[in-house]
């Protein structure tokens, strides 16, 4: 089964093959990546474009990004987000090997409670971003971005003397995101729901399955997390979920790409990779440097925290008629010299501007700063932007 996106535009041959985008593009389904429990949903709802996510098929839209970015914004979304893949790690020592992986201090995280994290290489380079949630004492899900953090995690418990279990937990979460998700999720859980603090979870139970549903999300929305261990109740799920929300206008989507690049919601292996480490990306208060913390990567962030990061990331304007998004990063330039790279791009119908996010060098990341961008349509003009695009949220932090 393979589906047609559409047709290639006649220039398509003569394009930059760095910044070419590759319309008629197919995808065929097969065996060996895995669908979710909430594929045949999606499908059956008039999902026709899907990615690869964690060797997982993923919803890539339900036909219109742009619709799909209002309903976000301004009512609610059901996104099938079956890639966002849990690595649970269990055992005696699963809280010191936690802590081992990720620079973030991990002391204070209670059971019921979620942190964002990142996990660090020798080097310092960003790994993994995945949000930490701890279910039992000795029990944690490690919610993973598009990423190898398995086989890491697998490969740093090899000899290491940590008594733990590692696993992918077969989990396929659904996310409710925007303004009525709260109204959504009360029609399905109950008023108990209203308490439930922002980077914590909670249990509830459907259909004799436990899930566990988590104020979170990828939006900048209002939101929430549905973590769902029971594959087999993906299609019931689907449609409770749809009911539930009949009243408040939800509709079926895809993670609005829009959406978080408004947000300033870095995606790893696009706006951050093993190359960038937390001081270049602005994170670098996830990283414990000054409490007695054994983790890998801590020498080689101690060393960097010492000196000013020689690049961050920001957030950029790109002038001109709407922009497609970009399938690789775009080279930046300062005048006639190269000073980064564009890594995320859309263009944002309520700013009515090419929205992006990049990397570049600490000089030329001041806001106002002009440069330029190679697109596939030519080069434009860039300005260094503030993030968010949109005013922050204040509903505190994980």
């Amino acid at each position: 089964m393979t589906e047609a996106i559409d047709e290639p535009p006649d220039d398509a041959r003569t394009s930059t093959p760095s910044v070419l985008n590759h319309h008629g593009a197919r995808l065929a389904f097969q065996p060996r990546i895995r669908r979710g429990a909430f594929f045949e949903a999606a499908w059956r709802h008039g999902c026709r474009q899907f990615s690869v996510y964690n060797r997982t098929y993923i919803t890539g839209s339900f036909g219109d990004p742009v619709a799909e970015y209002w309903q976000v914004v301004n009512k609610v979304a059901l996104w099938p987000v079956m890639g966002e893949r849990q690595v649970e790690i269990r055992g005696p020592d699963a809280a010191r090997f936690v802590q081992y992986l990720t620079p973030r201090d991990m002391s204070a995280c209670a059971v019921g409670q979620c942190k964002y994290a990142l996990i660090t290489a020798p080097d310092g380079g960003i790994l993994c971003d995945p949000i930490i949630l701890r279910l039992a004492k000795d029990r944690f899900w490690l919610s993973t971005c598009d990423s190898d953090l398995e086989l890491w995690a697998r490969g740093v418990a090899v000899g290491s003397g940590f008594d733990v279990t590692i696993r992918d937990a077969g989990v396929s979460v659904m996310q409710i995101q925007g303004p009525s998700s709260p109204d959504v999720m009360r029609a399905f859980c109950g008023a108990s729901i209203e308490g439930l603090r922002y980077y914590w979870f909670s249990h509830v139970p459907f259909e004799g399955s436990d899930l566990i549903v988590s104020r979170t999300g990828w939006s900048g929305e209002h939101g929430y997390e549905i973590y769902l261990s029971d594959a087999t109740l993906g299609d019931a799920l689907f449609e409770a979920l749809l009911e539930a929300g009949a009243p408040y206008g939800i509709a079926p989507g895809a993670v609005s790409q829009i959406r978080r690049i408004e947000a300033g919601i870095l995606s790893w292996g696009a706006d951050m990779t093993a190359e960038e480490t937390p001081f270049d990306v602005g994170l670098g208060r996830l990283c414990a440097l000054d409490k007695p913390i054994d983790f890998i990567g801590r020498d080689a962030l101690l060393a960097l925290a010492a000196s000013p990061p020689e690049r961050k990331v920001v957030g950029l304007t790109v002038a001109g008629d709407p922009l497609e998004p970009n399938e690789t990063p775009l080279p930046l330039r300062f005048g006639d010299r190269p000073v980064g790279r564009l890594t995320s791009l859309r263009h944002s119908p309520r700013l009515d501007a090419n929205i992006a996010l990049g990397i570049v060098s600490s000089a030329e990341a001041v806001a106002g700063t002009a440069m330029s961008v190679t697109t596939a349509e030519g080069v434009r003009p860039a300005t260094v932007t503030p993030l968010p695009f949109t005013p922050k949220r204040q509903d505190g932090g994980g």
